[in-house]
């Protein structure tokens, strides 16, 4: 009985170590070149090569503790800056004519430029600066008569400083006209170079003295107007800048780098908002449309000894967040870190990096493509 049970010990003891060695000869390339086994026994290396690295643009920022200011996170709207845009008006009752009847948003204007034409030469109530030039010849007419019977006492002071009045109103009231006025009615102009902005009237629609024609902007400064929770209006006194994200690019803009200046912030909420306004004024750099609603990254008190790193740097699998890590040239790892407060363009960390470390800023997601690559199984064959 007991040489049976040795026998049987033997034979297993054969057998496993028969197994164990052909699985060692069974792949010889199981070391795969894109993973590295380190000393600890677990596989945390990606291997992506220099041609890959170029070829997705990747980037890399050493992890160095710098200055970063407290985040107030809301919403605002982009607006014009005052002085940068005006609204035409109408100078006379009529029918609009479009110098350029295709004329639309958009569309590039220069000073003295004749927008449009307002004509009332086929209304019933007549051609206002043809009444407004009849109406001073007559009482110029009347004015001079009466500078001639004053002389001879004919008529009393009275009456003539009142048809010296009639005539210095009527005569008022043309040349405010003279200069505009054309064959096919009184021209409008625009008072500076710009663009249309919003077209508030159509071909052939009837306007009256004061209606707004269209707008023009000059867009060269432009106000970032943001709403702020009451909560905040204590912290509303340390705001200094702010970022800002628009929806249609993803794009972070900065007003450090715009010209940015803080103009005011609001000393109440209003009756129907518990919204507090807080407005800057910043250059525009060309590709920033006005009237639109924007994410705002208000910055307040600057924090010191902080270690941030680029939005573009974090990636999110499962609700968690992670970075990758340069190892070496060709070696990265995957970190997962603690997120803090975002500016819109660089966010905290709170853990999981330290000063030196070399972070992927850009291309983090070709690496993370590569580490799920790495750890696909092979096929096997029997």
């Amino acid at each position: 009985m007991k040489t049976y049970v040795i026998s049987l010990l033997i034979v297993t003891t054969m057998l496993f170590t028969g197994c164990n060695s052909g699985n060692k000869n069974q792949n010889p390339a199981a070391k795969d070149a894109h993973e590295h086994v380190d000393g600890d026994g677990h596989s945390d290396e990606i291997s992506f090569t220099k041609q890959q690295a170029e070829a997705a643009g990747l980037t890399v920022e050493e992890v160095m503790p710098g200055t970063f200011s407290h985040v107030i996170k809301t919403s605002g709207q982009i607006l014009s800056a005052q002085g940068d845009e005006v609204t035409i008006v109408a100078t006379s009752n009529g029918i609009v004519s479009f110098a350029n009847p295709s004329i639309s948003d958009g569309a590039g204007v220069r000073a003295g430029e004749t927008i449009v034409t307002v004509s009332a030469k086929n209304l019933l109530e007549g051609d206002p600066a043809a009444k407004a030039k009849i109406a001073c010849e007559t009482a110029q007419k009347e004015y001079q008569r009466a500078e001639d019977l004053i002389k001879e006492q004919i008529i009393s002071a009275k009456e003539f400083e009142q048809a010296r009045l009639r005539y210095e109103t009527a005569k008022t009231a043309y040349e405010a006209q003279a200069s505009n006025i054309t064959s096919s009615g009184v021209k409008v102009s625009s008072p500076i170079d710009g663009y249309i902005k919003n077209r508030l009237v159509n071909q052939g629609e009837y306007v009256s003295v004061g209606q707004p024609i269209a707008t023009v902007s000059q867009n060269r400064r432009l106000q970032l107007r943001a709403e702020v929770s009451e909560n905040y209006f204590k912290a509303l006194k340390s705001i200094g800048s702010a970022n800002f994200q628009t929806s249609y690019d993803n794009a972070t803009y900065k007003l450090s780098d715009l010209n940015g200046r803080l103009l005011s912030f609001g000393k109440a909420s209003g009756g129907q908002s518990f919204y507090i306004p807080v407005t800057f004024e910043f250059d525009n750099v060309g590709d920033i449309v006005p009237g639109s609603f924007v994410s705002v990254y208000l910055l307040s008190n600057a924090q010191n000894n902080v270690i941030s790193v680029p939005v573009s740097a974090v990636t999110e699998e499962q609700s968690l967040t992670f970075v990758y890590l340069q190892l070496d040239e060709e070696g990265y790892k995957k970190q997962e870190v603690s997120l803090g407060q975002s500016n819109g363009d660089r966010v905290q960390i709170l853990s999981g990096l330290k000063a030196g470390d070399k972070v992927v800023t850009k291309g983090a997601y070709q690496v993370k493509l590569a580490a799920v690559s790495s750890i696909m199984p092979e096929s096997h064959s029997h």
